[in-house]
């Protein structure tokens, strides 16, 4: 941890870097697997799911790089290695499929996990007091639970 006039105890902070690069992780899993639907999906409704997973990847990069940033203003060191990346909490998007409905059945699953983890983390950081934090998973949550509306209305009726 770098040294920084930040009020947090370090301990808290090494603790909340921690946090912060799981949710990197899988930030950055999150938006490759939307890329992967934005690349592959055919078939019913091909131009309106191409644009809609492409402005979900969009999104989800925003998330990476205020995540990033978050841990770097504490003092952490922001990990966005392919390691780290084998590490994440969020599904495998298939990558076999080009059937629009594999590919929204499964990013609405991917985000769907992911909002989990974010608003568990609501929580805890919450708990070690770091409000910024807190807010920018409470941040996250509601466009994840937007966009994972978006995603899954094309599977109801």
């Amino acid at each position: 941890m770098a040294d920084t006039r930040n009020d947090l105890a370090k301990a808290k902070r090494t603790k909340l870097c921690t946090l912060l690069n799981e949710r990197l992780r899988d930030s950055i899993k999150l938006g490759l697997c939307a890329k992967q639907a934005h690349w592959n999906v055919k078939g019913e409704n091909f131009i309106a799911l191409h644009k809609l997973f492409d402005e979900v990847y969009g999104e989800v990069e925003d998330y990476v790089d205020n995540i990033a940033e978050r841990i770097t203003a504490l003092g952490g060191i922001a990990d966005g290695s392919v390691g780290a990346l084998a590490k994440s909490e969020i599904p495998d998007h298939p990558v076999n499929k080009s059937n629009w409905k594999a590919h929204v059945t499964a990013l609405s699953d991917e985000l769907a996990a992911y909002g989990k983890l974010v608003r568990k983390d609501i929580d805890t950081t919450d708990e070690l007091g770091d409000k910024g934090t807190a807010d920018l998973f409470t941040g996250i949550s509601r466009g994840v639970d937007k966009y994972l509306w978006f995603v899954e209305s094309h599977l109801q009726d």
